[in-house]
């Protein structure tokens, strides 16, 4: 084992996803799953050598105490000397980066900028950075974000049809998500298909609980399914996909719903409740052959 360990940090709303890897060989060494963060019930799972052991988060039941506990079990293992630097993935940068980035005050800012623009997100990855920089003082933090590897876009492919002062003063365009996944799969694509990324276009499909589709050219994104927000493209396993925008009118005016009931049906219902009939994995490929289709068409142009 090297002494170049790294930690990596996933930070959702109410959960916390890390993992301590080998630099040199890429080996996971010890993995944590911190579930129910901010309430009472809240535990963190650790995993290393093929076991695994549960705690309660007594007290300080948050991001930090999670981050905390997982200083006390890298210590109970000779490991927490050796972390080098920690990676935490981001889920909104903005328009301003298409790399991952050194954290400092400045990319702090922008972080908490983003936050309209993913507010179930951004604020607990921030959580966690200020988390990790309390308890592993020192160490470089960096941040990957999940929309940065979109920013190869076209203008046609993220710009919406709505007017250009609405679009400079609010962001307002298509950003696209799981560029992490994306940019991990598109060069091990091409070093299975032995052939130079540069050379390659693909579409790529992202498919867990969310779902997403991506155009690659010559190693590049210049199209992806996901828009302003992750809702957009795909039926995914809460949220709903494409969908006709007259639905928050309609449904605010004739079944007496706000916005923010008609966003939380939109983003957090049961998809495999909305198709009784059809197993979810016909539903989502009906939907990923129609995203397809238009992905198809970008790779050629």
């Amino acid at each position: 084992m090297s002494n170049q360990l790294i930690l990596v940090l996933n930070c959702g709303s109410s959960s916390l996803k890390g993992a301590v890897i080998d630099r040199k060989n890429g080996k996971v060494l010890l993995s944590c799953l911190g579930e129910r963060l901010g309430t009472p019930e809240a535990v963190i799972t650790f995993s290393k050598d093929g076991k695994k052991c549960q705690t309660a988060l007594t007290g300080r039941n948050d991001h930090a105490g999670a981050v905390g506990m997982l200083l006390k079990e890298l210590e109970k293992h000779g490991l927490h000397d050796r972390i080098k630097a920690i990676g935490h993935r981001i889920a909104h940068g903005g328009e301003k980066y298409s790399e991952s980035v050194l954290i400092d005050q400045a990319v702090m800012d922008e972080l908490n900028a983003c936050i309209p623009l993913a507010p179930l997100h951004n604020p607990a990855n921030i959580n966690g950075i200020l988390a990790a920089q309390e308890h592993f003082p020192g160490l470089p933090n960096v941040g990957v974000m999940d929309t940065s590897f979109h920013q190869t876009m076209p203008e046609r492919a993220y710009t919406y049809a709505v007017p250009r002062e609405l679009r400079k003063k609010y962001a307002f365009r298509r950003y696209g998500f799981h560029g992490t996944s994306m940019r991990y799969v598109a060069p091990e694509a091409a070093r299975i298909l032995g052939k130079p990324l540069e050379d390659i276009r693909m579409i790529i499909a992202h498919l867990g609980n969310g779902a997403s589709i991506t155009a690659i050219k010559n190693g590049k994104s210049v199209d992806t399914s996901m828009g302003f927000t992750p809702i957009e493209g795909l039926v995914m396993g809460t949220r709903c996909g494409d969908i006709d925008p007259g639905v928050y009118s309609y449904l605010t005016s004739h079944a007496g719903l706000d916005v923010a009931q008609v966003d939380e049906m939109l983003n957090k219902n049961q998809a495999c409740s909305v198709f009784p009939n059809s197993p979810m994995t016909a539903v989502l490929w009906k939907s990923l052959r129609m995203k397809a289709m238009k992905a198809h068409v970008w790779l050629w142009k």
